[in-house]
């Protein structure tokens, strides 16, 4: 249904989409143990090789499986790439190192998650707009208004109030404060 809306051009049925298949690509890519931005890299491929042939897809009810499939083929395609070989002496310092990294990796992921679903609480209007910030924070007001179809005026009092929402929001909060 979401993926037949999608070839429609109904931007909602987008969002939804990413919404509820972002965090499996995530976890595929993730799991080939690729540094974050490798993993954002998966995910975004995945998502525009999607959108670049959404008008060839003949099982929208497989849209799911064809994702995870695309993640593990360019997540293993990135795992190849990053391969090299590493010299003896420099292993154990390495391994040091990497115990810190991992650790804050997983907690830089954790608040990411947290404010994901944050957001996702988020009324529409102020969700779409946040997450068009996040995205692109050099757009001016002007911009941002024109891309969401909203009032330039409106934009700032809307992320006021996202903003605080936000700021308000205990799970949110308690995640971050971790």
């Amino acid at each position: 249904m979401l993926v037949r809306a999608a070839k429609r051009g109904d931007e909602g049925a987008w969002e939804a989409l990413v919404h509820r298949f972002t965090p499996a690509v995530r976890s595929v890519a993730r799991d080939y143990r690729l540094p974050p931005h490798d993993v954002d890299d998966v995910v975004q491929a995945c998502w525009l090789a999607l959108l670049e042939g959404l008008h060839r897809v003949r099982e929208p009810d497989a849209v799911g499986a064809w994702l995870v499939t695309a993640a593990r083929r360019r997540a293993l395609r990135a795992r190849r790439c990053r391969e090299r070989d590493v010299p003896v002496g420099s292993v154990l310092q390495e391994d040091a190192a990497a115990g810190a990294c991992v650790e804050t990796a997983v907690v830089e992921a954790e608040r990411a998650q947290a404010l994901r679903e944050a957001l996702g609480r988020l009324p529409r209007r102020q969700r779409r707009l946040l997450e068009a910030l996040i995205a692109r924070p050099d757009l001016s007001h002007a911009e941002i208004a024109g891309r969401l179809g909203m009032p330039q005026g409106s934009v700032g009092p809307t992320r006021s109030r996202g903003l605080e929402r936000l700021r308000m929001d205990t799970r949110l909060v308690r995640a971050v404060a971790a």
